[in-house]
């Protein structure tokens, strides 16, 4: 009983604090569509963002927008990339998830961010 009590109380203590996750346009689809390690190591880059904390790998997209932010993840799959905002407001922004097929991040999937997160704080 006590042993229940007390997680109950910890499950409550950490979770009620977290922002949610807001995903724009086909984020969503995007994030299922990486394979399954990207795809778990994306999810938990995004909960440790939702508590507040920097993901493990991660640089600023000062050219999408102010506190924009990429996560990287690397494996043996390839490159993927979820573009965030966490500095706005009490939600977790994704704008827009991809996996990375060249050196430098794709125009169009920059634009793409912006012009989300242009609509978003429409």
């Amino acid at each position: 009983m006590i042993y229940q009590r007390l997680a109950y109380v910890y499950r409550f203590r950490y979770t009620a604090f977290m922002k949610p996750i807001v995903l724009l346009g086909d984020s969503l689809s995007r994030l299922r569509d990486f394979p399954p390690d990207a795809r778990s190591e994306a999810g938990f880059q995004l909960r440790e963002v939702q508590k507040g904390n920097d993901p493990a790998d991660w640089k600023p997209l000062k050219t999408v927008g102010p506190g924009v932010r990429e996560i990287r993840i690397r494996e043996t799959a390839g490159a993927f990339r979820v573009i965030y905002l966490a500095t706005v407001g009490d939600a977790v922004v994704v704008l827009h998830a991809f996996q990375k097929k060249t050196q430098q991040t794709a125009q169009r999937d920059i634009d793409l961010a912006a012009t989300r997160l242009k609509g978003w704080k429409d």
